[in-house]
């Protein structure tokens, strides 16, 4: 079952489009890493999914609705990002309460779990409470309102590395037991490798590649060795990323369409192959030139 289905979908910000005639489609009950460069249209997308802004043109549907301003959209989507904000006059054991109120599927047990677990106290005000505990506050509210389409857009800001991880691992732990639509917007690709089904990699508000976790590891491989053979090798094929090394050695990334024996005569010839993480490809793939940072202090 479809639960986003994007079409030809565009959002104008002025003259400049944040999304630009995305077509994509979300399937029911997988996890899905939203990634890429600042600008890309992450937030964009993500909030009119929520139904909170509108769409410039294209179609957008969410549970077959049109999600800006829909009722059933709302109640059955939580949307988690670091601009949350609650009523000043509630403690936050108050918010757990009426976030319970609000949310069908809202499992206060696990809220209050959580909420012990990350030492917070009962009485305390979301607005106090420092970037990383506001962060860490928000992922309750996300994990425990189980809806249909549970959307994090950078949900870790200001997490310390051992509240990310001990946040990946809760999730992972309640999607095993109550599986649902989820969606997460990260810089730490490399951190949700673990509990990501599908990667969608967008850039300058387009759809770049959309594949599970597990076909983007096997999507390139690394050549490093002489420059004239590694060129021998990857003079036909689809080049993401080269940098040459000292006077006559290359690193080059290219799409992985070789047989394993081509792969067995690379390796004879001297020509060193490694894999390409997740991460690190998707790096590539969306930056502007095949070099990196040290060209800008390479002079002719």
């Amino acid at each position: 079952m479809k639960i986003v289905e994007c079409i030809e979908l565009t959002k104008k910000h002025g003259q400049r489009k944040a999304l630009n005639n995305l077509s994509v489609t979300i399937e029911e009950n997988r996890i899905t890493g939203l990634i890429g460069r600042n600008g890309a249209g992450k937030t964009t997308l993500l909030k009119i999914l929520a139904g909170f802004w509108a769409e410039s043109s294209g179609q957008v549907n969410v549970f077959s609705n049109r999600p800006f301003n829909s009722l059933f959209v709302s109640a059955n989507t939580v949307f988690v990002d670091d601009q949350m904000n609650f009523p000043t006059a509630l403690t936050l054991k108050e918010v757990l309460e009426q976030a319970g109120e609000f949310y069908e599927k809202w499992d206060m047990d696990l809220a209050l779990r959580l909420f012990d677990y990350f030492a917070f106290d009962s009485k305390q005000i979301h607005n106090n409470l420092s970037k990383g505990k506001r962060s860490t506050f928000n992922v309750i509210i996300g994990l425990a309102s189980r809806c249909s389409l549970t959307i994090f857009d950078e949900p870790t800001t200001g997490m310390d590395a051992a509240v990310r991880k001990d946040f990946y691992r809760a999730l992972l732990k309640d999607y095993l037991a109550h599986p649902r639509s989820i969606i997460i917007s990260s810089h730490y690709l490399d951190e949700l490798e673990v509990v990501l089904e599908d990667v969608l990699l967008m850039e300058e508000g387009s759809n770049l590649l959309h594949m599970p976790i597990e076909e983007l590891k096997e999507y390139a491989i690394g050549l490093s060795g002489g420059s004239e053979q590694v060129d021998g090798w990857i003079s036909d094929k689809d080049v993401l990323y080269t940098n040459t090394v000292g006077l006559d050695s290359k690193f080059s990334v290219v799409k992985n369409d070789f047989s394993s024996d081509t792969l067995g005569q690379i390796k004879r010839s001297g020509v060193e192959v490694s894999s390409v993480s997740p991460s690190d490809l998707c790096v590539y793939l969306t930056q502007k030139t095949t070099g990196g940072i040290d060209d800008v202090f390479n002079r002719s």
